[in-house]
């Protein structure tokens, strides 16, 4: 991972780097993974879990806020924070997700957003699985993505490409 001192200093919501501007890019970088496989338009639902501090922390900390802001196609330093807590009444009332401010899809948050209190991923204790489904329910993408610090993400991949340099 390259980074410069622009990548630092990072500009977000919330108390934590780790816990808002780290998932609302991996949010929003899932949805551009898939947008690489397929339309949006096939995406009926969308489970997100979340691991670890993550997990623990989360509803504190902002990170459910982060996800769904991000899923929606926001960034931390672009999102208008006055309009966060609107724009989640909005969600939360009428039930529906616009995934990328492209597709509306129904979003039931007790159901779609877990917190798994007591397990965690193998890689790092800030950790997220992104999936999403179509009408029959057959899974279309998973992708577990790693809040590594100062706002920085990692997939698997790219977090196996950091172990094996690392080792190196």
């Amino acid at each position: 991972m390259n980074i410069s001192v622009f990548d630092l200093f990072k500009i977000g919501i919330g108390p934590s780097s780790s816990h808002t501007v780290g998932p609302m890019y991996a949010a929003k970088q899932f949805l551009f993974n898939c947008m690489e496989q397929f339309a949006l338009t096939k995406i009926s639902t969308v489970k997100i879990e979340l691991y670890g501090s993550l997990a623990l922390t989360g509803k504190g900390h902002g990170t459910d806020t982060a996800i769904l802001m991000g899923l929606e196609g926001e960034e931390p330093a672009t999102v208008d924070p006055e309009q966060i807590p609107i724009r989640l009444k909005r969600l939360r009332n009428s039930r529906k997700l616009c995934l990328m401010n492209e597709h509306n899809i129904t979003f039931e948050e007790e159901k779609s957003l877990i917190f798994k209190y007591e397990d965690l991923l193998p890689h790092h204790s800030n950790g997220m699985r992104f999936t999403v489904f179509d009408t029959d329910g057959n899974k279309l993408r998973e992708e577990d993505f790693y809040s590594v610090g100062g706002g920085f993400v990692l997939n698997e991949e790219e977090l196996q490409n950091e172990i094996l340099v690392s080792a190196n």
